[in-house]
């Protein structure tokens, strides 16, 4: 038997390391001060969009008290997050196929928060994320409404946040709260605005208007208008035949506004370290929930 010697130069071998090493993963909230701003849609819609253009992208329903980003595309997930924690199941078991081959990690409603967690189980989570064999370009979190601990922590986590207001005065205030709140108390200094249901691309252009106003005056923080999604009959029929609008009707005004957002999000500087991969976005996750409840410190 010949024994053959495969001479690897320092640069192969650094470059070998590098193609063995998992890519970095674009992280991105998308939340709202309130509830009934249509973030769950924005966050379907640009998935599938993204995933449209050629991406690997996998949604993580991240509303433990109202889960619905499978309802929205018609699934019915047999496990959850909730089963991952117990450790009755692990992270590829609970992964949903969804359209356009999507990934889609769901959340059942009144699960426990991250920071409830036990030591074990935050570990367990974390190489959950790390095993993964998925090759995954964006993780987009579909967050709850509000500004609790945990939509806190999942801004805080992610590489970009994507705010979703609508024309109420509830939303822009509430949207102001939230934005504060991240800013102020958590460094976080960059967000992306969306102007969803809009009545008109002026309309869209006055609400971004009134949340950078504000944050100008009060803030350390910038605002960019990410874009107008405009109230449309076709979205609605979409949402109520479980399927999202980029594939169901394709031409409609809303679903040409979320491939303008999803091509805008392609454009976005990507996470260039290891601090992009999937498990230190869930350690990033952890280690700030803790913190907001004094469990570091």
């Amino acid at each position: 038997m010949l024994t053959h010697e495969i001479d690897i130069t320092g640069d192969q071998a650094t470059g070998l390391r590098r193609m063995s090493q998992p890519k970095p993963v674009k992280t991105i909230a998308i939340t709202g001060g309130k509830g009934g701003v249509g973030k769950t849609n924005v966050a379907v819609n640009v998935s599938m969009a993204l995933a449209a253009n050629g991406h690997k992208v996998m949604l993580l329903d991240a509303d433990f008290g109202l889960a619905n980003v499978d309802v929205q595309l018609g699934l019915s997930p047999e496990y959850d997050l909730s089963h991952l924690i117990a450790g009755e199941r692990n992270l590829e078991e609970i992964i949903v196929d969804g359209p356009r081959g999507i990934k889609i990690i769901p959340a059942s409603s009144g699960i426990a928060s991250m920071a409830d967690l036990t030591q074990l189980e935050h570990a367990g989570v974390i190489r959950a994320f790390s095993e993964l064999s998925y090759d995954v370009d964006y993780l987009i979190v579909d967050t709850a409404a509000g500004i609790s601990n945990a939509v806190v922590s999942f801004c805080r986590a992610s590489h970009d946040v994507i705010v979703v207001v609508c024309d109420e005065p509830a939303s822009i205030t509430d949207a102001y709260a939230l934005i504060k709140v991240l800013n102020r108390e958590h460094g976080v200094d960059h967000f992306h605005v969306l102007a969803n249901m809009a009545r008109s691309a002026r309309e869209g252009h006055e609400l971004y208007n009134k949340l950078a106003l504000a944050a100008d005056h009060f803030l350390d923080a910038t605002l960019s208008f990410l874009g107008v999604v405009p109230a449309d009959e076709r979205l609605r029929k979409a949402v109520q035949q479980q399927h999202a609008v980029v594939d169901l009707y394709p031409g409609s005004q809303s679903a040409r506004a979320f491939k303008k957002i999803a091509a805008d999000v392609e454009k976005w500087p990507g996470a260039q370290s290891a601090g992009g991969q999937l498990e230190f976005f869930v350690e990033r996750l952890i280690n700030t929930e803790q913190e907001l409840l004094g469990v570091l410190p």
